[in-house]
């Protein structure tokens, strides 16, 4: 049972060597387990289209009914999709086989329990479990069911556009195909599916990643080819959001996020927007200059989700394009409600997206930059970082994930990745002479406690 695939709220291993059969049995008896224990004997049960996918899901299964788990089978589905389900069922139990934007080599499990997603502290548990092999024992009953067209249904029921729109949509050859043409077309716009087909034989292996330029490229052009009004990728699956212009342009998460909140407050004034470590800076600005209030905090979607439900803020959002809404919504993240709010939006101002945009600008920024390193070697670098940060005079510094140092005219970051053995850095700053001076600081900084390592930037 290899440690490393027990990452802060999921569990995603190399297919065959680290996730197997007899792994994801094991792991299905440990989850079963902990639901029931948190008086859930019932367990959603969903699937994305990697090829792994479909062996890896049956062996969970058998392990989840092993240990005495109702298992309710809902097949090929998006991640949001399971999550809307768990609420339209009572908050339950549910899990997702899925890697979401990593390599087709990489499989592995999101996971829900009451309605919540796994944290650090349930993933150790899940953990400790395995090592121990503390699992009830039963025969849990099985059967299928789809809730895609509530899903639909719902979203339908929820959104109003004032005017149709033009939009292409990225299924990336993955389970969003499910979903995106058909909620769209639904709400009225006029769609124009690309990489929807799921019989093509990219399914299940080309897996999209809507935080990098390079997988929304071929979106982007084809707003441009068709005159569409915005264009919507998606993670491999579904809870992601990716968004190019009108005029063919990668919109980031933190300028979306600054649309969103901006509407959001002209109808709930004073409500906490919260976003993590690797946003702008102009998106607290905007945020508390429309009467909410900016909460910076950790990355990663279920630090994102624990907080918001803490402090019952109605949205959230990562730079990554995970993007939460709890004012009409469940309060997960789900890529396709995100796009549909969006859209909601754009439809009340009869200006082209890339001009509603253009009221949102941020500085000069980069992209997230990833270094990777040894695995573990990301948290002892990042102890040190740390150590060192007394070093810095002159700026405010905020550590609730990694260093973040902001300035007046900029700010930088450094942090350990979440999801891989990799230090990620990004940066922004008014000019290109502050964010050089920004990246030679860090670089000094990162000479003192790794000067092995080469900066990515």
């Amino acid at each position: 049972m290899p440690a490393r695939v027990f990452r802060p709220y999921d569990i995603r291993g190399l297919v065959d060597s680290e996730m197997t059969d007899e792994f994801m049995q094991l792991l299905g008896r440990a989850v079963a387990t902990e639901s029931l224990e948190r008086g859930t004997g019932s367990m959603l049960v969903g699937r994305d289209y990697r090829p792994s996918s479909e062996h890896l899901t049956a062996a969970l299964i058998i392990g989840l009914r092993s240990s005495g788990c109702n298992v309710i089978d809902l097949g090929q589905v998006p991640t949001p999709v399971l999550y809307f389900a768990s609420q339209l069922a009572g908050n339950i139990s549910g899990a997702v086989v899925t890697a979401s934007h990593h390599p087709i080599e990489y499989n592995g499990l999101k996971l829900v329990f009451a309605g919540q997603s796994a944290t650090p502290l349930t993933i150790a548990k899940l953990r400790q479990r395995l090592q121990h092999g503390q699992f009830t024992s039963g025969d849990g009953s099985y059967h299928e069911q789809s809730v895609l067209t509530d899903y639909l249904d719902e979203i339908e029921q929820n959104i109003r556009l004032t005017r149709p729109l033009k939009i292409v949509v990225d299924g990336g050859f993955a389970t969003p195909a499910l979903v995106a043409p058909l909620l769209y077309q639904a709400l009225g716009c006029e769609v124009i599916a690309l990489r929807c087909d799921l019989n093509d034989a990219q399914a299940g292996v080309l897996i999209p990643n809507p935080a990098k330029i390079d997988s929304l490229q071929l979106l982007a052009d084809q707003v441009l080819a068709n005159g569409a009004d915005l264009g919507l990728g998606f993670g491999g699956d579904g809870d992601r959001l990716g968004v190019i212009d009108s005029s063919g342009q990668m919109i980031t998460t933190d300028r979306v996020l600054m649309v969103l909140a901006t509407h959001l407050l002209s109808q709930l004034p004073g409500s906490d927007v919260l976003f993590d470590v690797k946003c702008s800076s102009r998106l607290a600005e905007i945020i508390h200059h429309h009467g909410g209030r900016p909460v910076m905090w950790k990355s990663g979607h279920a630090f994102l989700k624990e907080k918001r439900q803490e402090l019952n803020a109605p949205l959230a959002g990562e730079f990554n394009g995970h993007i939460m809404f709890a004012d009409r919504w469940n309060g997960f993240d789900d890529a396709f409600y995100a796009g549909a709010r969006l859209l909601e939006i754009l439809t009340q101002d009869s200006r082209p997206s890339n001009a509603v945009f253009a009221d949102f600008p941020i500085g000069i920024a980069t992209p997230e930059l990833i270094l990777p390193v040894a695995t573990g070697e990301e948290q002892e670098i990042m102890a040190m970082v740390l150590e060192a940060k007394g070093r810095l005079s002159g700026v405010r510094v905020t550590t609730i994930d990694g260093l973040r140092i902001d300035s007046e005219q900029g700010w930088g970051l450094v942090r350990a990745s979440n999801t891989e053995p990799a230090l990620s850095f990004r940066f922004e700053a008014d000019d290109q002479v502050t964010l050089n001076k920004l990246q030679d600081l860090f670089r000094r900084l990162m000479k003192v406690v790794a000067p092995k390592l080469t900066m990515p930037f």
